[in-house]
């Protein structure tokens, strides 16, 4: 028995990669992570289609353990790359112990398409060398370390922080002029970037409505200056 779990993108549906796309085409039973998914992905499929967000991890298991004792091919469909803030080795960890093989099919991160939609790079010669991944607290996370991480002084993408933007920025340990993007739906047809400092950045979300479905990027890469060029590029 084998269950593959597929990541779809951040959006596109043309940014799922062609193994995912080609599993999916396959599957008997795709159970993918609710309105995270882009629609397009699903339409057209052979498959039963199950929505995840509603379902308990007990219910979840059930139902991929029984649709494999069937012969059925199945597919656990995450947003962006399941690695990232996917909580896959919950869901794993119960199916290898029922005796299943687990396949992870790595997926494009709304961290890589938010910064395609900014044109710019995470990693910046002479701005940043280095990229923090974090995430506020909330209810999933007692205390978060956004604090210390930001004295590091390179390029940071908080993820599930939408909400809390305020508090994030101002437990930035960075000059208040330092840019600020925040990119609500990735690579989605209702894309939106919005772009600010430290110092503003939150009244200008705020002003938007936007709670969630966005990515928070701190840093130099961000305002696309100052930068030198890479050894790659320099006249030989």
């Amino acid at each position: 028995m084998k269950v593959h779990f597929v990541g779809a993108g951040p959006g596109d549906a043309d940014l799922i990669t062609v193994k995912g796309k080609k599993l999916l085409e396959k599957a008997d039973l795709v159970i993918y992570a609710g309105s995270l998914v882009n629609p397009q992905l699903l339409s057209g499929l052979k498959s039963e289609l199950v929505d995840s967000s509603t379902l308990s991890l007990e219910s979840t298991t059930a139902m991929i353990l029984k649709a494999l004792k069937e012969g059925k091919m199945v597919i656990r469909l995450h947003s962006g790359d399941p690695s990232l803030y996917g909580a896959i080795l919950e869901q794993m960890r119960p199916l290898e112990e029922a005796g299943v093989e687990v396949e992870v099919v790595p997926g494009v991160s709304s961290l890589f398409a938010a910064s395609a939609a900014l044109r710019t790079q995470l990693t910046l010669k002479g701005i940043s060398e280095s990229l923090i991944v974090t995430r506020p607290a909330g209810t999933t996370l007692e205390e978060d370390d956004i604090t210390a991480l930001s004295k590091h002084g390179t390029t940071m993408a908080v993820f599930l922080g939408t909400e809390k933007v305020k508090e994030v920025v101002e437990s930035v340990q960075l000059p208040k002029d330092t840019p600020v993007a925040v990119v609500y739906h990735a690579s989605w047809p209702d894309q939106k970037v919005i772009l600010g400092t430290l110092e503003d950045i939150a009244s200008k979300v705020e002003a938007e409505g936007i709670k969630r479905s966005a990515l928070i990027l701190i840093g130099g890469v961000v305002g696309r200056t100052g930068f030198r060029r890479s050894h790659l590029y320099r006249d030989r």
